[in-house]
């Protein structure tokens, strides 16, 4: 069975992100989200990444209309029995991701494959909480995802040949660039990125360099298009927070031990971007570090 209709479980950042390169690609698209609003704005705010893609001229006014229309917010999960791949795209939280596969695979068609666009889980560990193992795999796009070419494919233990391969022609049909992770903790990207996010709030909280002498040394100093700090704050320091706390407790070595700083943060609600204050506050017209 080919992948025609897709679902995507979650409407935030990623789920609207990986909504709008699968509608561009000619794929039907179906959005679900617990809450309302999100689902509403997701829409609003694909609309308006597409309509700056047609302004900078790589795609057309036409193409924006026809991604447009093939995007649908799902009323009920009865909807999924229509569906040839489902992707969710929760926050990093196993037990959200887990709630979520037990909630859905009731309404799914024996056929369809399940994806997840965990950044750090273990998916061998996700998909034995579903009732089909073997067509449960892991699809891990960048963020931001129209922008980003590179998605890691990775395969639990028990992901299946014809899986692997049907969801390689799809990843492919995005115009994506594929990267194969094994299923360790943080796959590739994360584990190298994390770690080095982490380590310079340590250089933060030990009072080596302010945010924006950090910031400003690995921009010029290694060629960073953003500063680690600017970077934290763009993905979410509570995501930041869960990658690292997945990378501490399954690799058991001390060097994946979070920032007290970034725990203090993430405690305190500043998450980033999202939440208007992070490592920088947003708040006013140019962002202002906040130490």
């Amino acid at each position: 069975m080919s992948i025609e209709r897709v679902g995507i479980i979650g409407a935030g950042q990623m789920g609207n992100g990986i909504a709008h390169v699968i509608a561009l690609a000619g794929y039907s698209v179906a959005i679900s989200d617990v809450s309302n609003d999100q689902a509403q704005a997701a829409l609003a705010t694909i609309d308006g990444n597409l309509a700056r893609q047609v302004s900078a001229g790589k795609i057309s006014d036409e193409d924006r209309r026809a991604a447009l229309s093939r995007i649908s917010l799902m009323n009920s999960y009865d909807e999924l029995a229509k569906i040839d791949l489902v992707i969710e795209a929760a926050a990093e939280d196993e037990d959200v991701k887990r709630k979520i596969f037990a909630e859905i695979c009731p309404y799914l068609n024996p056929e369809t494959v399940i994806a997840t666009n965990t950044s750090s889980i273990s998916v061998t560990r996700l998909a034995a909480s579903t009732d089909r193992p073997e067509k449960f795999i892991g699809i891990h796009f960048m963020n931001p995802v129209p922008v980003m070419d590179l998605v890691e494919m990775i395969r639990g233990i028990q992901t299946g040949d014809e899986t692997f391969e049907k969801s390689r022609s799809f990843v492919e049909s995005l115009g994506k660039t594929i990267a194969v992770a094994e299923d360790f903790p943080g796959f590739m990207v994360n584990r190298i990125l994390l770690p080095m996010i982490n380590e310079s709030i340590y250089t933060l909280y030990e009072g080596v360099g302010s945010v924006k002498s950090i910031d400003t040394a690995m921009r010029l100093g290694a060629r960073h298009p953003m500063g680690p700090l600017q970077l934290a704050d763009f993905i979410g320091l509570d995501t930041c927070l869960s990658i690292m706390q997945v990378l501490y407790e399954g690799l058991a070595d001390t060097k994946y031990r979070p920032c007290p700083l970034l725990v203090k943060y993430v405690e305190a609600g500043w998450l980033g971007r999202k939440t208007q204050r992070g490592f920088y506050d947003y708040r006013g017209d140019e962002p202002v570090p906040t130490r």
